[in-house]
């Protein structure tokens, strides 16, 4: 007990130093060499990441993005109901994209894998290192360095978003696709938020505090669905396409 608590204490140790280095890195001046070198990596990292993204999901056909916390338990109703969202997806004729973690993203890929669809997942490096789950189709698994390059393929290659409750992660993939098509960056696709228990608060705020300071239009609420089931869920993703005309394979 005693070895484990020094555990404990030596990594948090660890931890601050890490974290005041990087701090303190920050405001280290940097001779033009240091600043060239590191610039040209960062470039041509971010764009070998871009490439690779870009040609493996250029041909993956119409696909919903399922969004969500990594924390969650195969025993929570939520990654019950994720697993069984993306079950139903791909009997609809879509394949399933999630962030290709645990949690809710290793849910999305067991339900699109239990239903024989094409499973996507985008991984992302973190320092406490996430693995990509093993539902993803082995082809099909992307793992990224940049937050911002894993976002863009998210928005660029996705019909839908289902956003199942999650924490800080699940709120920028959320807040970015609502601003891209709010901006008109991207087409209107359906967004749909899965847990009116759990988006209640978040929503009341939206409404009361950003639309009542006029922060956000009024209208911009109408930018999402709010859903309780899975059936809900994919429906909202059927009805958007049969009321436009449109196929989702595009």
């Amino acid at each position: 007990m005693k070895a484990k608590k020094k555990r404990v204490e030596e990594d948090l140790i660890k931890e601050a130093l890490e974290e005041e280095h990087r701090i303190r890195k920050a405001f280290k001046d940097k001779d033009w060499a240091e600043i060239k070198g590191a610039n040209s990596w960062m470039i041509f990292k971010v764009m070998s990441e871009f490439v690779e993204g870009l040609e493996k999901l250029a041909k993956i056909g119409p696909c919903v993005t399922i969004f969500g916390s990594a924390r969650v338990k195969p025993t929570n109703p939520y990654y019950k109901m994720a697993d069984e969202i993306a079950f139903q997806l791909v009997q609809q004729g879509y394949g399933v994209i999630t962030g290709g973690g645990p949690g809710i993203m290793e849910a999305g890929n067991r339900g699109a894998n239990r239903a024989k669809g094409k499973s996507v997942g985008l991984n992302i490096y973190l320092p406490h290192e996430q693995k990509g789950n093993i539902y993803i189709d082995p082809d099909k698994l992307i793992t990224f360095d940049y937050f911002f390059v894993r976002k863009v393929m998210f928005m660029k290659y996705s019909q839908g978003f289902i956003v199942m409750p999650g924490g800080f992660g699940t709120l920028d993939e959320l807040t970015e696709a609502l601003t891209l098509i709010q901006t008109k960056k991207i087409g209107r696709f359906p967004i749909v938020l899965v847990g009116k228990k759990f988006w209640h608060g978040l929503l009341d705020w939206w409404k009361k505090v950003l639309v009542a300071e006029k922060m956000i239009h009024e209208e911009d609420q109408e930018l999402f669905d709010l859903v309780d089931t899975p059936e809900e869920a994919v429906k909202v993703i059927d009805d958007f396409y049969s009321k436009y005309l449109l196929s989702p394979n595009f």
